[in-house]
């Protein structure tokens, strides 16, 4: 059985951030809130946690996993960044926008597209996420919550499939919240490129292209 962590939804609880912190480092593959929903999240160098999430989602390719970062610094660090791009992810982070980069040599290679050397990155606006990415020492790993055996998306904790909480060790709860795609850019040449308008919109300078 999972361990369930009820916290409040704007302003969590620094006791309960901290355990959730510990749990991720210690390599627990846990549910977490973010802006776009809930979602599967590890830490970023843990290869058992990212299999079990793989094998939850049955899903055999690693690189569709989303590098979740505390802020725009923390992206430089694992995907390359030209001044061009900056300026472009300064106006639109935090968003439920992930952008797809070049990666850096800080990204293991099991995550990255065979054949772009891209990973995909975001920096998250719900309030939850965001406390427990600012006491971790790295970016986290996430993936959609989606069940195969589900039709319905998975937005209440409290309707989870039972099977659920026996395959992941920890759900942190802030009760219901809506699932819904983020919007993604391509940003790995010359020209960005919306790949899918989501939650975060089509930014103004994608739209008047």
């Amino acid at each position: 059985m999972s361990l369930s962590i009820e916290i409040h939804p704007q302003s969590p609880q620094p006791r309960l951030v901290a355990q959730i912190v510990q749990l991720l480092a210690e390599g627990q593959v846990a549910v977490l809130p973010t802006d776009s929903g809930y979602a599967l999240v590890c830490s970023l160098e843990n290869k058992p946690a990212l299999q079990r999430i793989a094998q939850i989602r049955r899903d055999d390719e690693p690189h569709h996993m989303t590098l979740l970062c505390r802020d725009l610094s923390e992206i430089s660090s694992y995907a390359r960044v030209d001044n061009t791009q900056y300026r472009f992810l300064k106006a639109h982070t935090p968003s439920p926008i992930t952008f797809i980069l070049e990666a850096t040599s800080e990204v293991p290679r099991r995550l990255l597209h065979p054949k772009k050397r891209s990973i995909g990155v975001r920096v998250p606006t719900h309030p939850v996420l965001q406390a427990i990415l600012r006491q971790m020492t790295e970016p986290v790993l996430s993936a959609s919550l989606v069940m195969p055996d589900q039709e319905a998306p998975l937005e209440d904790p409290a309707f989870f499939p039972r099977g659920l909480d026996r395959q992941v060790d920890l759900l942190v709860d802030v009760g219901f919240l809506a699932q819904a795609p983020s919007t993604v850019i391509e940003m790995t040449g010359s020209d960005f490129v919306l790949l899918r308008e989501g939650l975060g919109g089509v930014p103004p300078e994608l739209a008047e292209a």
